[in-house]
């Protein structure tokens, strides 16, 4: 048992040595695979730490960068948005017509994305069909639409400003091909002109988006244009509207209505004799005419001829159309601009001697002279200054010696250069000043343009010398209106007023714009004292052609002279005439340029009549009572006034008429003894000289246009009544003389027996 003991104790204490003897010690340290290095976990941690931080910034770059942008893309995606256009306000003359409207009119849109079908042959085919009929219903190009069809975008335009009966074509369309989506027709507003080209350059004319272009379309778009409204619904991630989803609608603010200052009825009357004063004078670079109410600023008419047509702006008008076609796309452009401009206020010109109006209202507010001192000023036909010698117009018979009121009737420049010499520059600019010429009038027009003076510190003895009389200086026709309205109105300036009231068409509130009193310039008596000079220039001066029977009118003849270095732009003949004298109502200015006609180029002989013309029709207009209880128009003891034979047998009115003193014409489709007479030209009522023609319009025969109106300018009255009559044509007569002026231009298309109403005047030579 023992040695058993000894046995396994030794045999462990072997193993224990073997053991002992196998331990070996390690030279370097001992590392484990079973765990991560320090420095990986620093690094590991460092990178993790990077990216945190860039997705914070990129975080922060989303947010605060980009969030607006993001959140508006987002909510593009996710909403539908419908514009509701709103309604652009009228635009009414001062009686209440209408000069600019909008009507109602749609555009027409399309989603690509809606006109499918179940596979892809068919959607071709769909898309095909769809493209062809709606460039064949719009007149548009196919592959251009079929382009339109085949698009990725939401939302296609395909036509714009569309009328009712193309849109119900297209309705028709849907209908029988039973398509509901993909197509729209929304509700929009097209610009129309009832008048055309009436006021045309006044007004000016809207784009194809109802944005303002030109005139007061232009410079009123603000208040015109008004904010458009919308309808937001949402959609899904497939593009398409929720149904029942919640709609968001925020209606449209209409634009607000303007009524203007300008009289419909005086706008035509101006109309009518510019046209003919510029054809009749071969004027190569048109003309203009302002009426204003000097008491309150307001523009009663303002016209330019050629004009335009508002309904059709891009089509050239009369004057342009012979060339516009050889013009490059940039000449185009041009010339079509020029076509738009209101020559009132975008183009300056040279006044001329209507400039003497206002020289001479410095001098009487100064007390450099008065009105009717004796031996006052001396012409000897012309005025030398420095080394040049300034011609009178009339330097072949001088005027000699004259006071203030026959120099102005003269229109002697010696005498206003000798005048101007005594003013000095410096007085005259403060008045210039004062009476508003070194600035825009601020009226409201569209492109309104300032004037164009040499600096006072450049002006020596010369330009003083022309500057007196109204030349070498440059201003707008509305600065000349406005600084003779403020003549005739006490020497008190009014600010011009074109738009009088604006009347917001949701609420029916009504804004008017008050007139302005700019400041008084000169005293009441030496308002008085021009007035009265301006009216002996009509009775007895060179401004005679613009007398009407029975008014008192006030007027100044002007006729400038172009530059050497502007030749080609020709001689601008002026007129301007304020009415009645004493309570003036109304201030007239009408300019015409580059006249090369028969008549010649001066103020007084070829825009003097027309003036009296424009207020022999103005006046009565504008209810102001004639100071002559008779009128002066043809012999009354010669007039027979028409009797009524409407509704009588054509045999009964032939006899009537002819007992009466007329000869008669007669169109009839029956028997003479049982047809009525349902018209008649001239119409009852109307007085005209015996043997004149009365036409009568049997059952079924209406009044037509078919006679053509002669030229009678130059002719005596006898010349006249026979002409006329040749064509079936029937008179009145105003005054002695020549005609000078007629109511129906030459090659005008009338229909037989009409009244042609002319104007005689007394042959008078007049340069200025």
């Amino acid at each position: 048992m023992k040695n058993n003991k000894k046995t396994k104790t030794s045999k462990k204490n072997n193993l224990n040595s073997k053991k002992s003897s196998n331990v070996v010690k390690m030279q370097t340290d001992f590392v484990s695979k079973n765990f991560i290095y320090t420095k990986k976990i620093k690094i590991t941690l460092f990178l993790i730490l990077i990216v945190l931080i860039l997705l914070i910034i990129r975080i922060g770059f989303l947010q605060f960068v980009q969030g607006n942008f993001l959140k508006e893309m987002a909510y593009k995606q996710q909403t539908i948005n419908q514009i509701l256009s709103p309604k652009r306000g009228n635009i009414y003359d001062s009686t209440g017509k209408a000069l600019a409207i909008s009507a109602q009119v749609d555009t027409i849109t399309i989603n690509p994305n809606k006109i499918i079908k179940s596979n892809d042959i068919d959607t071709k085919d769909y898309k095909e069909k769809v493209a062809r009929a709606l460039s064949d219903i719009f007149e548009l190009d196919y592959e251009e639409t079929l382009e339109k069809v085949n698009s990725t975008s939401q939302v296609e335009t395909i036509a714009k400003k569309v009328e009712k009966e193309t849109v119900d074509k297209l309705k028709t369309w849907m209908k029988d091909n039973k398509i509901s989506i993909g197509i729209n027709i929304d509700e929009d507003t097209k610009r129309y002109y009832p008048y055309s080209t009436v006021a045309s350059n006044v007004i000016g004319f809207c784009g194809n988006d109802n944005q303002g272009l030109s005139g007061i379309e232009c410079k009123w778009d603000s208040i015109l244009t008004g904010t458009p409204g919308k309808i937001v619904s949402s959609k899904g991630s497939d593009q398409k509207e929720i149904p029942n989803a919640e709609e968001t609608y925020i209606s449209a603010e209409n634009g607000s209505d303007l009524i203007l200052t300008i009289d419909l009825n005086i706008q035509t009357i101006l109309e009518k004799y510019l046209k003919q004063a510029v054809t009749d004078n071969s004027c190569s670079r048109g003309g203009n005419v302002i009426a204003m109410n000097p008491k309150n600023g307001n523009i009663l008419g303002m016209a330019c001829y050629p004009d335009y047509d508002l309904n059709s702006p891009y089509t050239p008008n009369s004057a342009l159309s012979p060339t516009y076609n050889s013009l490059s796309s940039e000449e185009k452009g041009e010339a079509l601009y020029k076509m738009w401009s209101n020559k009132s206020v975008l183009e300056t010109y040279e006044p001329g001697s209507t400039f003497k109006v206002i020289t001479a209202a410095v001098a009487l507010e100064e007390n450099i002279t008065t009105t009717d001192r004796a031996g006052d000023f001396y012409c000897t036909g012309y005025e030398k200054v420095e080394d040049r010698d300034i011609a009178c117009w009339r330097s072949y018979n001088p005027h000699g010696v004259q006071t203030l009121r026959e120099a102005l009737c003269n229109s002697c420049n010696p005498a206003f250069i000798q005048l101007g010499r005594r003013i000095t520059a410096p007085t005259l600019y403060k008045y210039y000043d004062a009476f508003g010429l070194f600035n825009s009038t601020n009226s409201g027009l569209y492109g309104e343009q300032s004037s164009i003076f040499q600096k006072l510190s450049d002006v020596g003895p010369v330009e003083l010398a022309t500057m007196s009389f109204g030349q070498r200086l440059n201003i707008t026709p509305l600065q000349m209106a406005t600084a003779i309205s403020c003549i005739a109105n006490d020497g008190i300036l009014m600010k011009p007023r074109i738009v009088k009231e604006i009347t917001n068409t949701d609420t029916g509130t009504t804004n008017e714009i008050q007139p302005t009193q700019v400041r008084q310039v000169i005293s009441k008596q030496t308002s008085e004292q021009v007035k009265s000079m301006m009216e002996s220039v009509v009775t007895k001066g060179t401004g005679k052609n613009a007398a009407v029977a029975g008014y008192s009118i006030g007027g100044k003849t002007g006729t400038s002279e172009p530059t050497e270095a502007n030749s080609h732009e020709g001689y601008v003949a002026s007129y301007v005439a304020i009415s009645p004298v004493e309570d003036t109502q109304i201030v007239l200015l009408l300019t015409l340029y580059d006249p090369q006609g028969k008549n010649g180029h001066q103020g007084g002989t070829i825009a003097g009549p027309v003036v009296g013309q424009m207020l022999s029709e103005i006046l009565p207009y504008l209810g102001i009572p004639s100071d002559e209880s008779s009128s002066s128009s043809t012999n009354s003891s010669n007039l027979i006034t028409i009797p009524d034979v409407r509704n009588k047998t054509v045999a009964e009115a032939e006899k009537a008429l002819k007992d009466a003193g007329f000869t008669t014409k007669t169109y009839i489709s029956g028997d003479a003894n049982s047809t009525l007479v349902k018209n008649q030209n001239p119409k009852p009522g109307n007085s005209v000289p015996k043997n004149s023609i009365i036409v009568l319009y049997g059952e079924g025969n209406d009044i037509s246009t078919s006679v053509t109106v002669p030229d009678l300018k130059g002719l005596n009255a006898s010349q006249a009544i026979e002409l006329l009559k040749s064509h079936n044509l029937n008179i009145n007569i105003e005054g002695s003389g020549i005609v000078t002026t007629q109511d129906y231009l030459k090659d005008e298309q009338v229909p037989e027996g009409t009244i042609v109403k002319v104007k005689l005047k007394p042959t008078l030579k007049d340069a200025h």
